[in-house]
């Protein structure tokens, strides 16, 4: 059954029945009260915050070490065409015997010589105790290396990953023997070079064979296991024998900081600047908003820069895989041992996430540490920093950080410039820089900022956090 309604009332019907003002005219009269303008992209910005801040004067930050013997073992990069994978020659100079090698054509020869093998996971590549007769470069997938323990258990010594590479130790000795299996964690792919190719290589090559008897001979010198000169020193004796004499040697030429800058022009139109002013003041909330999306920038680059970001400047012995996949806390363990001290962690909050299951897994509830009004989750009273600046890669693995701040500490330290002409913020200037035939006023922001690492044990990172919920 349908019901008939009548015609809707008009305005003037609605304004004869209506007893009192409505709200919709009364605002006419009335002031809004509003908040200054909000911005979604504000983080925490935990790392601006927690790194202790340096003030280089000149711009540059000279980092002085004691002189270093050790090459290092850099990671190999590779191109991949359809199936095919090679390696980018300039890239073997990580391998630490060709480390400085500057023949290009050796090096092309010698990337062209390493065949490609796909392995499986669980595929044993070499068995301890067999002669070192092939050199391994990872460019996909997990391999580890599984020895005999203190009581003839077997145990896994390591992780290798992607960039990884193992058998070139045995340039160091004639019938060099394999000390541990290797064996394939997960299915992935290897590029393999006979050794005998590269030792007809080396008798076709002078310069090759010029950089191993250099690298040869950098190995006898004397230096600590950290590869430091060593300092001669006496210890234990009695009565008045001849005390060694010695001296500290310093890097010939150490490593510099330039400062690096973010940088925008903010525009406003004269007239919101002359006229738009009350209750609050149009330039300083552009301003404002401004330098919060160049703070957030700069913690970004921070992190992620290919020249100062903490994570590609940390060494690659101070890098390590996970065990298992997700952050287990045996893995959290063995970063934190890697150096003398860490006082901070930084994690995406996904991969803090995946590391509380693995604890809820083992019956593990993990800490917190109060830092101002917050409450920081910690592991072993480190705190574990969310940082959202760290990328989380195809939404699957992601790293963390653990990091000995302080320049006292011999840690990571935070370069900037205080003083510097129309300061707004410590190291932040904003610049009038003119207006122009529309009658826009321009203003240049700058933020001048970068980071160091003054030893190479401040920093570490754990490498391939998976951090993607399994299905149940």
């Amino acid at each position: 059954m349908s019901i008939e309604t009548g015609p809707a009332p008009t305005e003037a019907q609605q304004t004869k029945s209506q007893l009192s003002l409505s709200t919709s005219a009364a605002r006419n009269l009335a002031t809004t009260t509003k908040s200054e303008p909000q911005m979604q992209g504000i983080s925490s910005r935990w790392l601006l915050r927690s790194l202790p801040w340096v003030q280089v004067s000149g711009g540059t930050y000279r980092v002085n070490r004691r002189l270093s013997y050790a090459v290092g073992r850099g990671r190999v990069s590779f191109v991949k065409t359809g199936a095919e994978v090679k390696v980018v020659p300039p890239s073997l100079r990580e391998v630490p015997v060709l480390r400085g090698l500057e023949d290009d054509a050796v090096l092309e020869e010698l990337a062209n010589r390493f065949t490609q093998r796909e392995v499986a996971a669980g595929e044993v590549l070499v068995e301890a105790g067999q002669p070192i007769d092939e050199v391994f470069l990872i460019a996909h997938g997990k391999i580890n290396q599984i020895g005999t323990g203190k009581y003839g258990e077997t145990a896994v010594l390591g992780h290798l990953a992607d960039g990884d590479h193992l058998g070139d130790e045995a340039v160091r000795q004639s019938d060099a023997l394999w000390e541990y299996t290797v064996k394939a964690a997960t299915a992935g792919t290897v590029l393999v070079l006979p050794f005998a190719a590269f030792r007809e290589l080396i008798g076709r090559s002078e310069a090759l064979r010029e950089q191993i008897a250099a690298y040869l001979a950098s190995n006898d010198l004397a230096q600590n296991q950290h590869g430091e000169a060593e300092i001669e020193l006496s210890a234990g004796h009695d009565g008045e024998p001849d005390l060694p004499s010695t001296f500290v040697d310093y890097e010939l030429a150490p490593r510099e900081y330039e400062l690096s800058v973010a940088q925008t022009v903010l525009r406003v139109h004269s007239r919101v600047a002359d006229l738009f002013n009350d209750p609050m003041n149009q330039v300083e909330q552009q301003l404002k908003l401004t330098i919060e999306a160049l703070r957030e920038r700069q913690e970004y680059e921070l992190v992620n820069n290919a020249e100062f970001g903490l994570l590609a400047n940390a060494e690659y012995d101070q890098r390590i895989q996970t065990h298992s996949g997700p952050p287990t806390p045996d893995d959290l363990d063995e970063l934190l041992s890697m150096r003398r001290e860490t006082t901070h962690l930084f994690a995406h909050p996904k991969a803090i996430a995946a590391f509380g299951r693995e604890c809820s897994k083992r019956g593990i509830y993990f800490g917190s540490v109060d830092i101002g009004t917050h409450h920081i989750p910690a592991w072993r009273g480190v705190p574990i920093f969310p940082s959202g600046k760290i990328p989380v890669v195809d939404g699957h693995t992601s790293s963390i950080i653990a990091v000995r701040m302080g320049e006292n500490n011999q840690g990571v330290v935070g370069l900037h410039q205080t003083g510097i002409p129309d300061e707004y913020e410590p190291g932040l200037n904003v610049r009038f820089m003119g207006i122009n035939e529309k009658a826009v006023i321009s203003y240049l922001v700058s933020a001048y900022y970068s980071a160091a690492v003054l030893v190479p044990d401040a920093l570490g990172v754990l490498e391939n956090v998976e951090v993607s919920r399994p299905r149940a």
